[in-house]
């Protein structure tokens, strides 16, 4: 976050009554809010105020969601959050695979809304204040992981899908993701490649926590490493 008093919020949103209440409840929640009515101008004004979080509508006159979270995501990592009518499983992979930390259907609760953006913020300041996020620490030159006294080996694909999970906890990122970060030669394997190497992934980091499960399964999209649940243990 950037230094202010309190965090900056962008909402990019159309709908003038759904844009105003939310601004309320995060208002009411001690946040700073700035609100577009379209999606014309929204690349500019983040990169020129840098707000801590953007909650981006997907269908936008001017400019629709998408289009804005993958130009953001050329230069910036502020979180964003999409809000979307749109419930289709493909509008959720899109928004993942451009780089979106959460993904909220309309119409939801603004007291959830408020909810997800302080916790998307938490995980932002976390990963922002330690470099390994959570009980783990990587070791990148020997392919093992550790945990206080206890260190385990893992294998080179095992290694990179943990590391991409790990230095962006709490992102989704589908399978399609995954397995383009660990397969630098865009090889053809299938979405069951990357479910055996979770479930083997999972099965040696338990030998390190077997009280602790920090990948998890996000149904019909991906996987994500979550630290706020790892360290409360649940």
């Amino acid at each position: 976050m950037t230094n202010r008093t309190k965090p900056l919020i962008l909402i990019v949103e159309d709908e003038e009554r759904l844009a105003k209440l939310v601004a309320d409840y995060l208002q009411a929640s001690d946040f700073n809010v700035h609100h577009l009515t379209d999606g014309t101008n929204a690349v500019a004004w983040t990169r020129d105020e840098q707000p801590d979080l953007v909650l981006l509508d997907l269908m936008l006159p001017g400019k629709d969601g998408l289009t804005i979270c993958k130009e953001v995501r050329a230069d910036s990592q502020v979180p964003i959050i999409m809000t979307t009518a749109r419930i289709e499983e493909i509008d959720r992979l899109l928004g993942l695979e451009l780089g979106a930390d959460d993904y909220v259907c309309k119409p939801y609760s603004p007291r959830e809304l408020v909810a997800r953006v302080k916790a998307v913020l938490r995980r932002t300041l976390q990963t922002g204040q330690s470099r390994t996020p959570g009980p783990l620490t990587l070791l990148p030159d020997r392919l093992r992981v550790r945990s206080g006294d206890c260190e385990i080996e893992l294998t080179a694909v095992e290694f990179a899908l943990l590391e991409t999970l790990h230095e962006s906890p709490g992102r989704i990122f589908s399978r399609d993701r995954l397995m383009d970060r660990i397969y630098k030669d865009h090889r053809v394997v299938s979405d069951r490649t990357i479910d055996s190497h979770v479930k083997k992934l999972r099965r040696k980091l338990a030998e390190l926590l077997p009280e602790r499960e920090l990948i998890h399964s996000v149904y019909g999209v991906g996987y994500r490493y979550e630290v706020a649940e790892a360290e409360e243990g649940n």
